[in-house]
C-alpha cells in the first residue's frame, strides 16, 4: 500500500480539531482513497455519499430544518446506522451538491460525527468554497505523488533518504552508488509520474504498457470532464489542454497563443487558462522582468509557460518509445521539457505557486532566460534545469548572478551530476528537488504598540 504525506495530514487534522476536512484537486490524485484509508485505519464507521454516482442524495438537504434532521436523512438514505462519536460522514464529489458545503457549519456545530468532503475543482469556483466560515472546515489541495513519496512507494529506505538529505543540508556529495540509483529513479518517475493508480499499476506489474494504458485513461477522463463542466468554453479549454505537450517542446517552452489561433488574444482565452489551473490539471509559470522580491509585483500574466499536473501524463503524450529512451538516459528533443515539467510539479506540490502565489520564470532580452525563480527565505533563488551533460553552461544565470542590482545570494542548477558548489551556484542532482520546499515562519512575531504616553 502506498503511504503518502496526505495520510499524516488527515490524521493530524482530526486529532487536533473537530472541523470538517475538504480535499480538493484534480481527479485521480487519491482524495477518496485517502479518506477511506484513514477511516479503515481508525476503525471508524464510514458513511460515504458520492453525489456524482448518486444524484438523488441531494434530497437529503432539501427543506431540512436542522442538523439532526439531516443526520436522520443521511441514515435513511444510506441505510446505515450512525454510531455517535465513531462515525465519519464522507461527502464525495461535493461540487455536485453545494448544499452539503452550506450545511457543514451546522453539522459540525451539532458535533455527533466527523466530516470529510472531497471534490475536484472542475466546475467549482474556489472562492465559493472559501466563503465557508473559518473554523468549520479546513481545505487541503491534493497533488500527485511527489518524488519522495514515489521513492518510498518503490522501497527507498528512510536511512538512505536521510543520508541524501544530510548531503543536501551540508552541501556534500552523495555516495556514488546511491546517486546513480536515484538518477535512475527520477528517470522512472518521468515515465510513471505520480498519479496513485498509475504508480500502483507499476508496482503491481512493472509493465510500462500497463502504465501507459492507465495514463491514457486519466487523460481521457480529463477531456471528458472538460466537455461536461463548461459547455461554453470547452472547445477553447480542450485546444489549450491538447497543445501543452507541443508548446513545452519549443525552444523557450512559452505558450504561444497564435498556435491556438492566428488572431488569438490573451483576454479572450484567459478564463480558459485559469479554468485549467483551478481544475488542478495545469500548472502555469508566469514571466517576471526582474528577479526581485516580491515576484508577484512584476508578474506578466500574458507571458507564461503551461505545464501538466503530472509529468507521467506529459511523457505519455510524446512519441511512442520515449519510455525506454528516458530510462536509458538518452537525450532527445523532448527530454528537457519533461525535466522542466517535473521540477514545476515538485515546486508546486512543495508550496511554491499555491494559494495567491504563482510559479515564475525570468526572461529578459539583455540577460536571457531562467527556467524558474522562487522566493525562499525572503530572497529570490534562480533555478536552472539541465538534462544534458553541459549543465555548467548557463549564460543567463551567470548574467543575473553578476548583476549587483539583484543581490542574489545563491542559485540552483538541477542536473544529473552529483552535488557541487561553485561560488554562489549550487549544482544539485535533479532528485534533490524533493528538498526544495516552501518554508513557513514558525517564529513568534509579537509587536506591542503603546499609546499610554498620550494624554
Amino acid at each position: 500500500m502506498i503511504n503518502r504525506k496526505l495520510d499524516k495530514y488527515i490524521e493530524q487534522h482530526y486529532a487536533n480539531n473537530e472541523s470538517a476536512l475538504l480535499l480538493t484537486g484534480a481527479r485521480q490524485t487519491g482524495k477518496t482513497f485517502a479518506i477511506r484509508k484513514y477511516a479503515k485505519n481508525k476503525r471508524l464507521n464510514l458513511i460515504e455519499i458520492n453525489f456524482y454516482e448518486d444524484e438523488s442524495a441531494k434530497v437529503i438537504f432539501e427543506g431540512a430544518q436542522n442538523a439532526k434532521e439531516v443526520l436522520l436523512r443521511i441514515s435513511a438514505h444510506t441505510k446505515q446506522k450512525i454510531s455517535l462519536a465513531n462515525t465519519l460522514i464522507f461527502f464525495d464529489e461535493v461540487q455536485r451538491c453545494p448544499e452539503a458545503l452550506t450545511w457543514i457549519k451546522f453539522l459540525t456545530d451539532e458535533g455527533s460525527c466527523r466530516y470529510a468532503l472531497s471534490g475536484s475543482l472542475l466546475g467549482i469556483e474556489l472562492k465559493d468554497i472559501r466563503s465557508v466560515p473559518v473554523g468549520y472546515m479546513s481545505i487541503k489541495e491534493v497533488y500527485p505523488l511527489d518524488l519522495e513519496e514515489f521513492a518510498g512507494a518503490l522501497g527507498l529506505s528512510e536511512q538512505v533518504l536521510a543520508s541524501v538529505r544530510k548531503a543536501w543540508e551540508e552541501r556534500t556529495q552523495v555516495d556514488t552508488v546511491v546517486h546513480d540509483s536515484l538518477i535512475k529513479l527520477v528517470q522512472l518517475y518521468l515515465i510513471v509520474g505520480g498519479m496513485p493508480a498509475v504508480v500502483q499499476s507499476y508496482i503491481d506489474t512493472n509493465d510500462l504498457n500497463v502504465v501507459e494504458e492507465k495514463q491514457r485513461e486519466i487523460l481521457s477522463l480529463y477531456r471528458w470532464d472538460i466537455s461536461q463542466y463548461d459547455k461554453e468554453k470547452k472547445l477553447k479549454i480542450n485546444e489549450i489542454f491538447d497543445l501543452i505537450p507541443s508548446e513545452l517542446d519549443t525552444k523557450n517552452k512559452r505558450f504561444i497563443l497564435k498556435n491556438l489561433n492566428e488572431h488569438a488574444r490573451f483576454s479572450k482565452y484567459e478564463d480558459s487558462f485559469l479554468w485549467l489551473k483551478d481544475a488542478g490539471v495545469a500548472i502555469p509559470a508566469y514571466n517576471v522582468n526582474k528577479p526581485e522580491v516580491p515576484l508577484k509585483l512584476d508578474e506578466q500574466r500574458n507571458l507564461f509557460k503551461l505545464f501538466l499536473n503530472d509529468v507521467g501524463l506529459l511523457a505519455c503524450q510524446y512519441a511512442s518509445g520515449i519510455q525506454l529512451k528516458l530510462l536509458s538516459g538518452e537525450i532527445n528533443i523532448n527530454y528537457g521539457a519533461i525535466y522542466e515539467n517535473f521540477v514545476a510539479q515538485e515546486l508546486f506540490a512543495h508550496g511554491f505557486g499555491q494559494y495567491e502565489h504563482n510559479l515564475h520564470y525570468f526572461n529578459n532580452k539583455k540577460q536571457g532566460e531562467l527556467d524558474f525563480v522562487i522566493e525562499w527565505d525572503g530572497n529570490v533563488i534562480p533555478i536552472e534545469v539541465k538534462s544534458g551533460k553541459d549543465y555548467e553552461r548557463h549564460n543567463a544565470l551567470k548574467n543575473v548572478m553578476e548583476n549587483e542590482m539583484y543581490d542574489i545570494p545563491q542559485a540552483f542548477v538541477l542536473c544529473n551530476g552529483n552535488l557541487a558548489v561553485k561560488n554562489r551556484t549550487i549544482y544539485l542532482p535533479i532528485y534533490m528537488t524533493m528538498f526544495i520546499q516552501k518554508r513557513t515562519n514558525t517564529r513568534q512575531q509579537v509587536y506591542h504598540f503603546d499609546l499610554s504616553h498620550l494624554k
